[in-house]
């Protein structure tokens, strides 16, 4: 009544049609599962997600050093650098959002002046990084073009990072892609932090 307009269309929609439509990068599909729906898994898939990222990188460290060594110790050691990994893919999926969030607090401060907007646009860039589930299958069914398609989800991931931030802002194009790309150059600032302290990445 208030706004005068349809109502949400994917109410009455099934939700796996819901969700082909998220995976396909629509804002009113984003728009239904940020504002319409009462999903909180956002804290869960975001540490599956860091998960999955360690399992990755854990497993291209295993591959550049094989040792069949059976000793505890090296398995040990090994278990330690899954703990490792998992550490960095977080200071870096960190650094990557403090970017987002610092580049839309400079340009638009007034959409980010309440605790609600700020925890509504963490829970979109969240819940929007489901893409990186699909780094487990492209580990498992490894193939020549395993970098390919480890870069297509990178590019999916933050396609569909930048629609999260559209819709929850209620933005045109171009600055949810500025606060990405400032984003991806903090992360890499870690990045390059951490080679030089010496890790392994």
């Amino acid at each position: 009544k208030s706004c005068q307009k349809p109502v949400d269309k994917y109410i009455e929609y099934d939700p796996v049609i819901i969700l082909i439509n998220a995976v396909l990068c629509k804002a009113q599909a984003y728009r239904h599962i940020l504002f319409n729906t009462k999903i909180n898994i956002h804290g869960k898939l975001y540490i599956f997600c860091l998960l999955c990222e360690a399992y990755l990188r854990w497993l291209q460290l295993q591959d550049s050093s094989q040792n069949t060594d059976p000793d505890d110790l090296i398995r040990y050691a090994r278990e330690w650098d899954f703990y490792r990994m998992f550490g960095i893919a977080s200071l870096e999926q960190t650094s990557f959002l403090v970017g987002i969030f610092m580049t839309l607090w400079w340009m638009r401060p007034e959409m980010l002046k309440t605790k609600s907007d700020f925890i509504l646009l963490l829970k979109a860039l969240l819940l929007s990084s489901y893409g990186k589930l699909l780094l487990i299958p492209a580990v498992i069914w490894e193939h020549d073009y395993t970098p390919l398609c480890l870069a297509f989800i990178k590019v999916f991931v933050l396609i569909s990072n930048s629609q999260a931030i559209r819709v929850t802002l209620n933005l045109n194009r171009m600055l949810p892609w500025m606060a990405i790309f400032f984003g991806l150059i903090l992360e890499n600032g870690a990045i390059c932090l951490f080679q030089k302290m010496g890790w392994d990445l």
